[in-house]
């Protein structure tokens, strides 16, 4: 059960995009569409499970005070490594995601991650965290995504495709960004009181 909780928790309420409001630089500039959009949340991902999992295993053998310069490198060689993969296999998805997947490097989910929880908890809870929120990372620049590509050019990756519309080219630049992330937060936070309002009541009528 508390494993599941620590999956859950990234998607729902500790998602890093629309709870935790982290790694927004990326979330705005490659979420143009929803290929890209699962490009870099599955590069995300696999960095933090890599990260995660190594920091946990060697957490009580690296010294405090390189604690996070040691959290950087190791990092930096799964970014490597994922850079490296697209590069080879995905090169159109390398070329469309640019800069930002080496600067995943300095992503404030993966560190943040590192920090708070890989180095402080045992590795299968720590593998949870990691793909919980990345799980949560990819459903957000997804859903992002989904919205500002289909508004903004009136299809999805070619396969959805609304007719007798026309497109919102705002919704493909950066106030269309901007514009939906703020949007979905508020909802996200609209949810979130609602939910506490109902527990608020049901715990009240126990009493």
């Amino acid at each position: 059960m508390k494993l599941i909780r620590e999956f859950t928790k990234g998607i729902t309420i500790d998602n890093p995009t629309f709870g935790l409001v982290l790694g927004l630089c990326p979330t705005l500039a490659v979420s143009t569409s929803v290929v890209n959009a699962v490009g870099m949340g599955l590069a995300a991902t696999f960095v933090l499970l890599g990260s995660n999992t190594i920091i946990s295993s060697l957490r009580r053998f690296i010294p405090e005070r390189i604690r996070l310069p040691a959290f950087i490198v190791i990092i930096a060689t799964f970014v490597t490594i994922s850079e490296m993969i697209l590069k080879a296999y995905f090169p159109a998805l390398d070329k469309a995601l640019g800069i930002f997947v080496p600067l995943i490097v300095v992503n404030c989910i993966i560190l943040a991650r590192a920090e708070a929880f890989a180095s402080k908890n045992p590795v299968l809870p720590s593998v949870f965290d990691a793909l919980g929120m990345g799980a949560g990372f990819t459903l957000a620049l997804t859903s992002i995504a989904f919205i500002r590509e289909l508004l903004g050019s009136g299809s999805i990756a070619g396969l959805i495709t609304l007719k007798r519309f026309e497109p919102v080219t705002m919704f493909i630049l950066a106030p269309g960004a901007l514009l939906t992330l703020g949007l979905l937060i508020g909802l996200t936070n609209l949810l979130r009181i609602r939910k506490g309002k109902l527990a608020l009541k049901k715990g009240g009528c126990c009493k």
